[in-house]
């Protein structure tokens, strides 16, 4: 399991929140994003929704499986 904690840039702004499912699902590991006291699946749409605005917030990324350094590398890259 690999863990990144991070300050979520503007993206989201730019970018919709499909497209952040949609790298989140390339991969083949667990991808989970943290924030106060809520945990979310990174492959659920409504996940993402639930989780309200993520821009300027500080979140932790986690991705457990067989390419988890890479999908850690781009979800930290998709939302900074």
């Amino acid at each position: 399991m690999v863990k990144k904690e991070i300050l979520v840039g503007t993206s989201l702004v730019e970018r919709p929140i499909p497209m952040l499912v949609q790298t989140a699902g390339r991969y083949s590991s667990e991808i989970k994003l943290a924030m106060d006291d809520k945990e979310i699946n990174l492959k659920s749409i409504m996940g993402v929704i639930s989780i309200g605005t993520l821009t300027d917030q500080v979140v932790t990324i986690t991705a457990h499986g067989s390419d988890e350094g890479e999908a850690l590398d781009a979800i930290v890259e998709f939302l900074s």
